[in-house]
């Protein structure tokens, strides 16, 4: 089963209710070599959802001592090309390790 990690709006469980339909399960991880940074939101849909006009997100710095924590949820085939939908298109949904070992998507920067 495919994971996705979140360390934004994703963790919010009216956002994953409009999303996916249900609550996600997941557990804490942490995604290292990476910081966040703020993107302004101006997809209206996305706005509604989220009620936040600025999301975090994510762009590779190659620092192991930059972290960024967040919760790395278990998601079905259909539900990461929901997260693809949702997540606008200044984020790529890229595959990599965390520091527990697991591997699972990300929305990083373009």
């Amino acid at each position: 089963m495919p994971q996705l990690f979140s360390y934004g709006t994703l963790q919010k469980e009216k956002v994953q209710i409009e999303t996916f339909g249900r609550i996600l399960h997941g557990e804490k991880d942490i995604l290292t070599g990476y910081k966040l940074e703020t993107l302004e939101i101006i997809d209206p849909e996305v706005l509604r959802k989220s009620n936040q006009k600025y999301h975090p997100i994510l762009q590779f710095s190659g620092n192991t001592e930059d972290e960024v924590e967040g919760v790395l949820f278990e998601v079905t085939d259909e539900e990461i090309l929901q997260a693809d939908e949702y997540e606008v298109d200044d984020y790529k949904r890229i595959e990599t390790v965390f520091k527990s070992g697991k591997s699972g998507f990300i929305y990083v920067g373009k």
